[in-house]
């Protein structure tokens, strides 16, 4: 008899508010479950948020106090599950941690408020989000029944570039493996948060634990997460669901389009994005070079700051065609109206029109057709810039064989609802019979592998 259930993910992105953002949660799930959802992820930091493009005001050797106070706003806007900062395991999943005096539980109430959304929805959830514990912050992932509550959860081991100056590291013990069963389907299931699926011994370690729904809260957007999902799939023999957000610059936090205190400067955007206040060397060199754009009367480009470490380490790119560090005279040509710049290229090379207003250079000294001229329109990084897209999501859901069964889903900020409908997780047993990485296909008799704290046998 096929085992099957309706899985999702959400492409949804964080409000400045965490109220608020839990209480679209609330509405997200009420929605999936009113299609039949059985189990429904969400992104990475969902709650508490994925602090995209903010450097904290700090350099090697220096740390401002502007970048002290945006960790400051961090800091609050993190949830605090009643966890200890080592992490305390089962013993925090079964509630035998010691109680405040006066409470009847522990954190700020965030556990239980998504134990009551998973209970009255009757959805499976597994979310992303920005742990506080002591002084400390963890992107963290919380598995949550609806009959049972929570039921697990793990912090990221291995925190990406800039991310490991303000989340710390987890415990590899977290890697373990939960079970549950929905509708007499028993699943085991697993989380990889966004590059530690890069980890080839850490997607072993999960592998190894027989996952049968491999789950993978991501912030990366670039084009290369998808093969990976595939691979992953194709390897694990399991079903993939990745889950990330949709953000515009208009939607980061004010502590990172302003100032740290959080209150907007006056002097604003027209489109009411705050100015932000630059304090390294870096940024006044950003600025200098902006400048520079801005003194070429080339009819009102907006400005588009280069990418950020962050950025670039999650496959954001600034999709300007403008380059920051580029000269006066490199500008000017770069600025030229799109029609001047054909016409200059015609002396070298014959263009073949693409889409999204971009030319193919062919050899030879061919004009270029007088339409191509009178279709000049203005390209899509030439957008209002509170718009400016700082990561596109790409959410997706894979087969146990590597087959994309949902997505990727691109510029989808509101409403991003991925779901796979009877999905029958007997096919993850249907793709063993030529590869079991962990069993048949493994050669355990001359590799091992061995995790700190963690034991690698599938759960009972």
């Amino acid at each position: 008899m096929p085992k099957r259930l309706n899985v999702a993910v959400s492409q949804s992105h964080t409000l400045p508010k965490t109220s608020a953002t839990l209480s679209a949660l609330a509405s997200t799930t009420q929605e999936a479950a009113l299609q039949g959802v059985d189990l429904l992820l969400f992104p990475e930091a969902y709650l508490g948020g994925y602090p995209r493009t903010c450097n904290f005001g700090s350099a090697v050797g220096s740390r401002s106090e502007e970048g002290r106070e945006q960790f400051l706003q961090y800091f609050h806007s993190a949830v605090d599950l009643g966890d200890t900062p080592r992490g305390a395991g089962d013993d925090w999943v079964e509630r035998k941690l010691e109680l405040p005096k006066g409470h009847d539980h522990r954190g700020d109430g965030t556990r239980e408020e998504l134990e009551k959304v998973a209970t009255e929805t009757g959805v499976f959830l597994v979310v992303g989000l920005v742990e506080r514990a002591g002084g400390s912050l963890y992107c963290a992932v919380v598995y949550v029944c609806p009959r049972e509550g929570c039921v697990g959860k793990r912090r990221k081991v291995m925190p990406t570039g800039s991310e490991r100056l303000v989340w710390a590291q987890g415990s590899p013990s977290t890697l373990k493996a939960v079970t549950t069963t929905i509708k007499g389907v028993k699943l085991t299931l697993a989380a990889a948060i966004c590059w530690e699926n890069y980890m080839p011994l850490l997607r072993y370690s999960l592998y190894s634990q027989n996952v049968n729904l491999y789950l993978a809260p991501t912030a990366d957007a670039r084009d290369t997460w998808l093969p990976l999902m595939r691979t992953i799939a194709c390897e694990s023999r399991a079903y993939v669901l990745s889950a990330n957000q949709c953000v515009r610059r208009k939607h980061l936090p004010s502590w990172i389009q302003g100032s740290a205190s959080g209150k907007a400067e006056s002097s604003s955007a027209s489109n009411g994005t705050p100015k932000l206040e630059h304090n390294s060397a870096a940024a006044k060199a950003e600025e200098t070079q902006q400048f520079k754009i801005s003194s070429l009367d080339q009819g009102n480009i907006p400005k588009t700051p280069e990418p950020t470490p962050a950025d670039k380490a999650h496959g954001v790119v600034s999709p300007s065609p403008l380059h920051i560090g580029s000269t006066l005279s490199d500008l000017d040509s770069q600025t030229a109206s799109p029609v001047k710049q054909r016409k200059d290229r015609r002396r070298s090379s014959n263009l073949m029109p693409m889409p999204d207003n971009h030319f193919l250079a062919l050899p030879g000294d061919s004009a270029v057709d007088e339409s191509e001229e009178k279709h000049d329109t203005k390209p899509k990084a030439l957008t209002d810039h509170g718009d400016e897209l700082v990561c596109r999501g790409g959410s997706c859901i894979i087969g146990p064989t590597g087959e994309v069964l949902e997505g990727p889903l691109w510029d989808v900020e509101h409403g991003g609802l991925l779901i796979a409908r009877g999905v029958d997780f007997e096919d993850c047993e249907r793709g063993r019979l030529d590869l079991d990485v962990t069993g048949s296909y493994s050669r355990n008799d001359a590799f091992e592998l061995k995790v700190a704290g963690l034991d690698l046998n599938p759960p009972p």
